[in-house]
């Protein structure tokens, strides 16, 4: 593919913090490389903007290799960009031309309050987590692999379920904030595996009395929260949360 560079406008939400309110500001930026991800964009502007003396645009990233989900960018109303099944470490700069204008906004959602600019407190994933996203296993020498059988169909679908990294772009694609995908990925894969078998069911009651209690809205099946994952987390995860939520609401023993 051939490199060329390309000057571009940037229309990107600046928020100083929680308690304020934001607006966009317009920067314009030269001789970006095709070949530099969107966030080495963002490294050339604030390099710029330091130089200049003025306070450089803040979001979130750690690995950039597509791993972590930190960061997290709605770029052209989109979550993680254009491309599909991709964070926006990874989209690169050849998907756009010269003269392009490109609006930047943080993930948007009651639930993820803006901490500054493009970064957004994500908490309330972690108090998910820590309501019933684990198991109870005994220490000591692991045992052995063949001690604990699964069925091939199930492990294919816990491991699916378990590549979810917990970015939010579930939760900034849906018109109601809902956060069932991330919710029943973590459920799913913890359910289909006999290790998570003890806390199956106070695990689901307790992981969506978290969710409602965080603020995030109602699941509508409208699809948004899957076309828009970077790891394409299926939305049948959803409907195993729902059957599993039902029979443990059910079930007079919640341990």
């Amino acid at each position: 593919m051939q490199h060329y560079t390309m000057n571009l406008t940037l229309k990107v939400w600046r928020q100083k913090n929680t308690s304020v309110q934001g607006n966009f500001e317009t920067y314009s930026v030269s001789d970006i490389s095709s070949e530099m991800s969107f966030l080495e964009m963002f490294d050339v502007l604030n390099e710029r903007l330091i130089t200049e003396g003025k306070e450089p645009v803040a979001f979130d990233h750690d690995c950039r290799e597509g791993i972590c989900g930190m960061c997290s960018m709605v770029i052209n109303g989109r979550p993680h960009g254009p491309w599909k099944q991709n964070t926006t470490c990874q989209l690169h700069m050849r998907e756009y031309k010269d003269g392009d204008t490109i609006v930047v906004e943080p993930f948007r959602a009651n639930a993820f309050p803006v901490l500054k600019d493009l970064m957004v407190n994500r908490g309330a994933f972690d108090r998910i987590i820590q309501s019933g996203g684990y198991v109870s296993v005994n220490t000591g020498n692991a045992v052995d692999g063949n001690a604990m059988p699964v069925e091939k169909a199930k492990a294919d679908e816990a491991f699916s379920a378990a590549t979810c990294i917990g970015c939010g772009a579930c939760v900034a694609a849906c018109k109601n904030s809902s956060a069932m995908l991330f919710v029943s990925a973590k459920v799913a894969h913890l359910s289909l595996l006999p290790q998570g078998e003890p806390e199956r069911k106070s695990r689901v009651v307790n992981m969506i009395g978290q969710m409602d209690k965080e603020g995030f809205g109602s699941c509508t099946n409208t699809y948004s929260c899957e076309a828009e994952c970077p790891k394409g987390i299926s939305v049948l995860n959803i409907a195993r949360l729902n059957r599993e939520y039902l029979a443990a609401s059910m079930s007079s023993d919640k341990n």
